[in-house]
């Protein structure tokens, strides 16, 4: 494997974060709501799913 030297690696660097595309401001928003909405939800479906598994072995061990 050939090596660079630190200006070619530099240069090669700078060319490659030139190629990336950043998000706009509204797709970085956009983005950051749908992972607060869908931890929300996913937050709620665990919760449910626990208070049944509760209710289940609560009813099941005759606890309480």
């Amino acid at each position: 494997m050939a090596r660079t030297n630190p200006m070619q690696f530099i240069q090669q660097v700078r060319a490659e974060v030139s190629k990336v595309v950043w998000p706009s401001r509204r797709e970085t928003t956009v983005t950051t709501v749908m992972v607060f909405i869908m931890a929300a939800v996913a937050a709620m479906f665990f919760f449910m799913i626990d208070q049944i598994i509760k209710l289940g072995l609560t009813t099941t061990l005759g606890l309480f």
